[in-house]
């Protein structure tokens, strides 16, 4: 039976006896409140009671988010009242709340049947029927059987999405324009209108729909944000950034349409469009520190370091904590050459932080640079021990040699080398910490050894093949493995610039002889690859000598000179260039 109207005021009687209950109070014949002796409250369960004392029990459960126990007085109160559509109902929709749809469809579909006219239960029978995708049953509880329309406004929405999750584009777009014709709000059914005919693929009826709904509500920033996010799906950029153009038109500097331009211009590497929405982004809204921390990352891709570091500093100043841009304030400040703003930076990063282990290796980088080979050694030791990797366990080896300990060095990677005896990078770096302590045959071996491990190794045959050639040994062979890197590493300037040092060293026992045609040959050569090397390098003192002496050869002493002096400029690595000042010197007085 249903609750019965004439049964209101015992139940407003009831809901505050059930309360003061609960509470543990209860009423003097005075009205008043008096609390009850035993702190224990009162029995909850009432079997005389009618359901509907049951009911305000199981609300007031609800209230107090008791779930439980809200179920077991919903469930009692059906005891006492099995045909109630309305507690059917209610035990349904704490069913589904406790995550138990069979049962509560169970209850919902009694309830629908004990009363087929109530729509609230219509309804919440749908959204069931959504859950389980029962795209007929959906129809039969939100459909008028003689209309066929849905029986109101919410029946019709949620069949709309029924539809739409069933992928029945049709159907949702039928539903659709039945919502612009009864919902209060029609810019609501035009834009569901829109999402069906994408659905269907129908991107320009979309498109009008939208502007249908732009006609009644011209600023409706939702609409626009639809109308975008249908460009960006179907990869229309230019689209996209005109509705974004739009949007700014009617309402400058709004903050999120400025985040979503910046993202496409970003995109589409459009750096100067995204540097200049994300400026006005900055100057309209400071606090957005996101935005400023994103300017700062894309002044670093363009190598605007000053600014860079500006907006990684304020974004500091507001996010102190935050060490992934305290690390790239340092790489800044390292690329703009201000040493010891970087070393005080990358200190500054705490140990235990996901980045500490690279701060301690850019900080041996930098002592390592100061020639403080010992302070460079203490930091990737750090390093090390934070987060060792292959790269930092060699770097570790190298400075342990620069610092002096030479027998260390190639005492630990020979340990290293114990585990992996195939190891083609631990030989090539074995080969390059003797050839820094001038032991170049030991170097070649540990290096020859490396390739035939390793035969594309191309920093191996690179250094063997440079090392013949600067000997002027083996230059067939020399030739064929710098050759050989270069095909594995075609853009290494350092590599061309061996090669054509090879033809240099080709042609100068044909000038010394006589036979100055085939020795031009070489040397054509030779230049061509040592000013490519010149360029893919951006400048290295031993290309610039090297140069130097080619067109020497040549004949071209103002050239050479040029290059003589470019190869001092650019600051010659110690005992790598030992006869550079002597040869500069010496053509300055020929030539002056």
């Amino acid at each position: 039976m249903k609750l019965r109207t004439h049964r209101l005021i015992q139940i407003a009687s009831l809901a505050t006896a059930a309360a003061l209950l609960l509470s543990g109070c209860a009423l003097l014949p005075s009205g008043k409140l008096a609390r009850v002796r035993d702190p224990e409250p009162g029995p909850e369960i009432r079997p005389h009671a009618p359901p509907e004392y049951d009911i305000l029990v199981a609300h007031d459960h609800q209230a107090r988010g008791n779930l439980d126990d809200a179920l077991a007085a919903f469930e009692r109160a059906l005891e006492k009242d099995p045909d109630s559509a309305y507690i059917h109902r209610k035990l349904a929709m704490s069913l589904i709340r406790a995550g138990r749809p069979a049962e509560s469809l169970e209850h919902a579909e009694r309830a629908l049947e004990i009363d087929p006219d109530d729509p609230r239960t219509r309804v919440f029978v749908g959204q069931l029927y959504r859950m389980q995708r029962n795209v007929a049953a959906a129809e039969l509880a939100l459909l008028d059987e003689a209309s066929g329309e849905p029986i109101n406004r919410e029946a019709g929405a949620l069949l709309y999405q029924v539809y739409m999750e069933a992928d029945r584009a049709d159907r949702a777009i039928e539903l659709a324009h039945w919502l612009v014709d009864v919902v209060d709000d029609p810019v609501y059914g035009y834009a569901a209108l829109a999402k069906a005919y994408e659905l269907a693929g129908q991107f320009d009826e979309a498109d009008a729909s939208l502007r249908q709904a732009l006609e009644i509500d011209p600023d409706n920033l939702q609409v626009y944000s639809q109308l975008a996010r249908s460009a960006r799906e179907r990869g229309g950029v230019g689209a996209e950034k005109a509705i974004y153009a739009e949007i700014l038109e009617l309402h400058p500097h709004h903050h999120e349409t400025m985040i979503r331009l910046a993202d496409v211009q970003l995109g589409e590497n459009d750096t100067e469009g995204a540097l200049q929405t994300l400026r006005e982004i900055e100057a309209n809204y400071p606090n957005d520190m996101r935005s400023v921390v994103r300017l700062g990352f894309l002044y670093y891709e363009t190598e605007n370091f000053p600014e860079s570091a500006s907006r990684f500093e304020t974004f500091l100043a507001a996010e102190p904590g935050d060490d992934e841009v305290r690390f790239f304030l340092g790489i800044v400040r390292r690329r703009m050459g201000e040493d010891a703003a970087a070393i005080e930076v990358f200190s500054s990063i705490p140990e235990g932080s996901e980045h500490s282990a690279e701060a301690h290796t850019q900080l041996a980088v930098l002592f390592e640079r100061k020639e403080d080979f010992a302070r460079a050694l203490e930091e990737i030791e750090k390093a090390v021990a934070a987060k060792p990797t292959r790269p930092r366990e060699l770097y570790y080896a190298t400075l342990r040699a620069k610092a002096g300990d030479f027998d260390g060095a190639v005492a630990y990677l020979e340990g290293l080398l114990l585990k992996n005896p195939d190891d083609d990078e631990l030989l090539f770096n074995l080969g390059v910490v003797f050839s820094e302590a001038k032991r170049t045959q030991e170097a070649l071996e540990y290096m020859e050894r490396a390739i035939e491990q390793n035969p594309n190794n191309a920093s191996a045959l690179n250094y063997v093949g440079y090392t013949w050639a600067e000997r002027g040994d083996n230059l067939d062979q020399a030739e064929d493995y710098i050759v050989r890197a270069l095909d594995l590493r075609p853009d290494d300037g350092f590599i061309i610039d061996s090669l054509g040092w090879v033809y240099y060293m080709r042609a100068r026992p044909l000038f010394e002889t006589g036979r100055k045609e085939e020795a031009k040959k070489y040397l054509d050569r030779a230049l061509k690859e040592l000013l490519r090397a010149q360029e893919l390098t951006g400048g290295d003192p031993v290309v610039s000598e090297h140069l130097g002496d080619t067109y020497l050869l040549l004949d071209q002493k103002d050239r050479a000179l040029e290059n003589y002096r470019e190869a001092v400029e650019l600051t010659p690595r110690e005992g790598e260039q030992p006869d550079l000042l002597d040869k500069l010197e010496a053509l300055q007085r020929e030539i002056e």
